[in-house]
């Protein structure tokens, strides 16, 4: 169902959708940002699987603005507030866990459990208020109700989205892992450099 509507969309119009997304995809933002931390800290295993629960915290996102929940949010601000607070004490507090987590220990990157890591990175992402908003910004740019449902464009290509970005991000962590065993073999300050990343993350999602 949705797939058909999907494909009523002018190849020209997806493909500049295609285009838009994966641009914004690459450009590295909280997510990215979270995912390298992460790898840097835990090693490829562990910035793979960071990327993928910020994956899962778009669909979260996404959900919320097929439903209009995010235009709720947006209309009041004390909510918004709320949330973009909760989520930069969570991203603090990761900080402040690295940061007292001392040198690290080349036998022990990577082995963290991967449902604490995608856990982390889903709340990392559910509790930034930005993406619902954007996605609700920029997902409509490119529906049409002649085309089949508005909901289910936007449903439609933020899927798309959600995937283009998981890999992309996943990635991201990947490279920053192997990156990481480089830094901690030489230098032993991984885990502070992951509380640095974490730190201005949080100071970036208040000052925004």
């Amino acid at each position: 169902m949705i797939w058909e509507t999907l494909a009523n969309i002018p190849l020209p119009q997806l493909t500049a959708f295609l285009i838009g997304g994966l641009v914004l995809n690459f450009a590295p933002g909280q997510d990215v940002f979270f995912a390298t931390a992460c790898g840097i800290q835990g090693g490829p295993r562990a910035g793979a699987f960071a990327g993928l629960g910020v994956g899962l915290g778009v669909l979260m996102h996404l959900a919320m603005a097929t439903v209009g929940l995010g235009a709720v949010v947006a209309a009041h601000p004390e909510a918004l507030r709320a949330v973009k607070y909760a989520g930069a004490a969570y991203l603090l507090w990761l900080a402040w866990k690295s940061w007292t987590a001392g040198p690290v220990d080349p036998s022990a990157r990577g082995s963290a459990r991967p449902w604490n890591i995608v856990r982390r990175g889903f709340l990392s992402n559910a509790l930034n208020p930005k993406p619902v908003l954007f996605l609700l910004a920029f997902l409509p740019q490119f529906t049409n109700p002649v085309w089949g449902p508005v909901w289910q464009q936007v449903l439609g290509l933020g899927l798309i989205f959600a995937l283009t970005g998981t890999l992309v991000t996943m990635g991201y962590g990947v490279v920053a892992g192997h990156a990481g065993q480089v830094i901690g073999r030489r230098l032993g300050l991984v885990n502070r450099i992951a509380a640095v990343m974490f730190a201005g993350l949080a100071v970036r999602l208040v000052a925004r």
